[in-house]
């Protein structure tokens, strides 16, 4: 899964949990609305019931003890209990306006709905009277509700289906509108994916984020134009200093043995042919860093054995007259075992021959370089080691973290690592820098046997 599909995917799952977060708010704000209204209510603790209970006939005279007044008066609540003729046998601060007998039909009408302006409530007793109990006017809301059976299913049936219509509805349109969002945003997530990768492609300038798309292009083109005027401007110089260089070599080389020389002018002379060929080197670094850097270098690959480069790398130098303060040895890991890979032979030797020039160059006082070459678990690895004064800890983190390191003076690691740092990484592989034991400086290398 790419960065702009696992983008829109948490934007989608996060959009979906806002919505279920909204739902379940909701429902705990009803139930709370729902809870606060029954606790204000004042009825909670009075029960027509329990009134009833304390309400008893001794000797054809009904009264009530302390405990039903007491929750009357609680309440501010009176009552009435009436015989099986409608007749009030037993009153506690019954309104004066209310009649003292009712018809079976008054008691139907109060029973459900009210008492004249008063809401009462009604316990039917085992005795056949009927135990009635008001309230003030206003503190009780009474209302009926009737309904068929087939009726009331049809509107429950029809509320849940709006309701999981409206569910459904709403998560087509938000699905609907992040489609829209991740169809208008793609190409510019993309496109800074590409910039960021030096290869841009324009994006089509039309839409609702055209402004956006056209400003992202103009930083391609100016970003594009930028890059391509700095390879050329490095291409160009290492082609024109090419020519005068060489004849500076050249020159300098025939005066170092020129024997009719005084010895101070020759010595001289060694001097600006090494020097020149320092700075041949450092040309030739930057220019195949550029190419790398912009991929105008092409990687030929074919099958090599990183062993055998390994092992014609430190021959050459023991060859070219190594100063006698410096060792090399190379080694195998598994001796008689190829290192067989898939890479480009001239890079390949490029990246030793830096390696091994870097722990020259940036050790003048001598040490020990030891090259070691191995394969194992589909991998080629190849270590450059050396006992020589190493690198600092910052130097050494900017390096694992690909931030460049610039070396124009002598003790500075840069260009030539940068170097081994891209190739490397052209060849599908990692590098990792470090400092060696007891002291020194170390690099391990791995590369896929197989790349793409």
């Amino acid at each position: 899964m790419n960065p702009v599909q696992r983008f829109f995917r948490r934007y989608i799952f996060s959009t979906i949990g806002i919505l279920a977060l909204f739902f379940v708010v909701n429902i705990a704000l009803v139930l709370s609305v729902m809870v606060a209204g029954y606790m204000s209510g004042t009825d909670n603790g009075l029960s027509v019931r329990s009134v009833s209970s304390h309400v008893t006939e001794q000797g054809g005279v009904w009264t009530a003890d302390d405990t039903a007044l007491a929750l009357l008066r609680e309440h501010d609540a009176w009552a009435m209990l009436l015989d099986e003729s409608g007749t009030v046998v037993w009153e506690q601060d019954l309104p004066e306006e209310l009649p003292r007998s009712y018809t079976s039909a008054q008691v139907a009408s109060f029973s459900r709905w009210y008492l004249q302006d008063y809401p009462v409530k009604v316990w039917s007793r085992e005795d056949g009277a009927l135990m009635v109990v008001g309230f003030a006017p206003d503190t009780l809301v009474k209302y009926y509700f009737s309904m068929e059976k087939p009726s009331l299913l049809m509107f429950l049936m029809g509320g849940i289906a709006v309701f999981v219509f409206n569910l459904l509805l709403m998560v087509f349109l938000m699905l609907r509108n992040t489609r829209r969002v991740e169809k208008a945003m793609s190409p510019i997530l993309r496109g800074i994916q590409d910039l960021s990768r030096g290869s841009y492609q324009p994006l089509d300038e039309r839409g609702e984020l055209a402004e956006i798309n056209a400003g992202l292009n103009r930083a391609g083109d100016y970003l594009m134009q930028k890059d391509n005027t700095r390879a050329e401007w490095i291409r160009g110089v290492s082609h024109d200093i090419r020519t005068p260089l060489s004849m500076v070599l050249g020159y300098a080389s025939e005066l170092e043995d020129d024997d009719t020389l005084p010895t101070e002018a020759r010595h001289q002379a060694g001097m600006i042919r090494q020097q020149g060929e320092r700075l041949k080197s450092l040309v030739e670094d930057l220019n195949l860093t550029t190419k790398l850097e912009y991929a105008l270098q092409p990687i030929r690959r074919e099958t090599v054995d990183l062993a055998e480069i390994g092992r014609q790398a430190v021959s050459e130098v023991l060859n070219s007259g190594l100063p006698e303060q410096f060792e090399i040895a190379f080694s195998e890991e598994h001796p008689g075992s190829a290192a067989r890979m898939e890479g480009d032979t001239a890079l390949l030797r490029r990246m030793l021959d830096n390696l091994i020039r870097n722990s020259i160059v940036h050790n003048p006082q001598g040490c020990h370089i030891s090259v070691t070459v191995g394969a194992e678990d589909g991998r080629c690895t190849c270590t450059v080691a050396d006992d020589g004064v190493g690198m600092d800890d910052v130097r050494l983190e900017a390096l694992n973290q690909e931030t460049d390191v610039s070396s124009t003076q002598s003790g500075e690691h840069g260009l030539g690592l940068k170097l081994v740092r891209q190739i490397v990484k052209a060849h599908g592989g990692t590098v990792q820098f470090q400092q060696a034991v007891p002291h020194g400086l170390e690099i391990c290398i791995s590369i896929p046997t197989r790349n793409v």
